[in-house]
């Protein structure tokens, strides 16, 4: 009887307790009045185990004590519920009504000596409907659980579903902001590209002009030939038509005619020199103009030659001490080829050029080293191989060293010191004759021993 008082009532009680601050839970709403309980309740299962096995539960100090832990107890719970009643939690409005008989007993029990005044049946029946209220309430407790967790859930589901669209708004933003500055950026690197192409237009033009001022002594010395033949022939002409009319006056028919045919052959021999001169400036024209386009029958041998000469007295202009032997090859038989000569004259210029100061820099060299033993020479020699006609500009000057041969057809790459060569040269050489008129240029060089360029056109 004694174990089962201990059982029915300390027992279970304490187990309530425990239970009721769990549900509760007051750990996390009431965290002070939750030490308070505990504490409380701990002494009062101290105290109950210590009257059941030393002093028995009959004497009366023990169970004045006993019963203000009780009520303490009760106290302490109906703090908490009215606490949470005002605070409006459903779950304590719910077990406060689920307990309220169980209360009563317990109220009944604290004030009273337990079990001898009351009647068995309602100590069982205590017994039971705590175990039905216990139940019930665990099962509340477990759908109330299973709420929270639903909710925890869905917002979770609901912060994701922000962050995501937060996520997809930032990059959005950032999207549109990116495509802003590469809309900016692509602006300002057309407008880059844009400046780059006048420049380069002016540079070409600029090369374009520097090479009609190497022309102008060679120009000037071409000219000067036939405006001499000119002269001298118009000089002896009119002595002639003076002389045509003193035997015309005699009446010497016979020496009349034959001076007229002399006059005859003065003038035809004045209009082919005019028309060589007449020749000359139409190339320094087509030269100094920007090129049309168009292509039109052109025969290299006489554009070859006509553009190595130009070369020589340009370079002699400037340099009279300079002296190189020119040699010219040129096969017969090869058809005109369709190109645009004022652009395929300035390659060769540019090349006739490149050999004559490869070659009047070697000169400087061999005068301080070998004694002037070294003669310069450039030739020019043109040949039908196949569909293709071919042009080789050779020198015997400084050559090219094999660590930049694949650099000089770049665009602004030069050997020469500064303020002499622009590096535009031999690349719009190479956009002349491979992208304008489906060439190639080949490069055969060795350091100190000259230089061969190999031209190849479409016939």
């Amino acid at each position: 009887m004694e174990f089962v008082w201990f059982l029915n009532g300390s027992f279970l009680l304490q187990i309530f307790i425990f239970t009721v601050l769990r549900f509760l839970r007051t750990a996390k709403y009431h965290p002070l009045l939750n030490k308070i309980m505990l504490v409380v309740n701990t002494a009062y299962i101290a105290l109950s185990i210590y009257r059941f096995y030393f002093e028995g539960h009959t004497s009366e100090v023990l169970f004045i004590i006993s019963v203000t832990f009780r009520l303490i107890l009760l106290l302490g719970l109906i703090v908490i519920l009215v606490l949470d009643l005002i605070k409006k939690r459903t779950m304590a409005m719910l077990f406060m009504i689920a307990i309220l008989p169980f209360l009563c007993i317990f109220v009944y029990t604290s004030t009273s000596e337990p079990w001898g005044v009351i009647p068995q049946v309602w100590v069982n029946a205590m017994v039971v409907w705590a175990v039905v209220v216990m139940s019930w309430t665990l099962f509340n407790r477990f759908k109330y659980l299973q709420q929270e967790n639903a909710r925890v859930a869905l917002e979770k589901e609901r912060l994701a579903r922000e962050k995501e669209e937060e996520r997809n708004e930032l990059i959005a933003r950032q999207n549109e902001m990116l495509e802003q500055q590469v809309a900016a950026r692509t602006a300002e690197l057309e407008q880059s590209l844009a400046e780059l192409k006048q420049t380069q237009n002016q540079l070409i033009q600029s090369e374009k002009m520097a090479s009609l001022g190497e022309l102008t002594a060679g120009i000037a010395h071409e000219i000067q030939n036939p405006l001499n033949f000119v002269n001298n022939f118009s000089d002896v002409s009119v002595e002639l038509v003076q002389e045509l009319k003193e035997e015309l006056e005699k009446g010497d028919i016979e020496e009349a005619n034959a001076i007229a045919d002399d006059v005859a052959q003065n003038l035809e021999k004045i209009a082919h020199h005019g028309r060589r001169a007449d020749g000359i400036v139409k190339g320094m024209l087509q030269h100094s103009r920007t090129s049309s386009g168009q292509k039109e029958p052109t025969d290299i041998n006489i554009l070859a030659d006509e553009y190595l000469r130009l070369a020589y007295h340009g370079l002699r202009a400037k340099d009279k001490s300079f002296n190189a032997e020119l040699i010219t090859n040129f096969a017969e038989g090869i058809p005109k080829i369709n190109a645009m000569p004022q652009d395929i004259g300035r390659v060769l210029l540019n090349l006739f050029t490149n050999a004559f100061y490869a070659t009047q820099e070697k000169s400087k060299q061999s005068q301080s080293q070998f004694s002037g033993s070294y003669k310069p020479t450039v030739e020019v020699s043109t040949q039908l191989v196949g569909n293709t006609a071919r042009i080789v500009v050779k020198d015997n000057g400084i050559g090219i060293p094999d660590a930049i041969k694949d650099k000089i057809l770049q665009p602004f790459f030069t050997t020469k010191p500064t303020g002499e060569g622009t590096g535009l040269g031999l690349s719009l050489s190479y956009d002349i004759v491979v992208k304008a008129h489906g060439g190639t240029i080949t490069i055969v060089s060795s350091e100190g021993l000259g230089a061969e360029f190999i031209i190849t056109l479409p016939v």
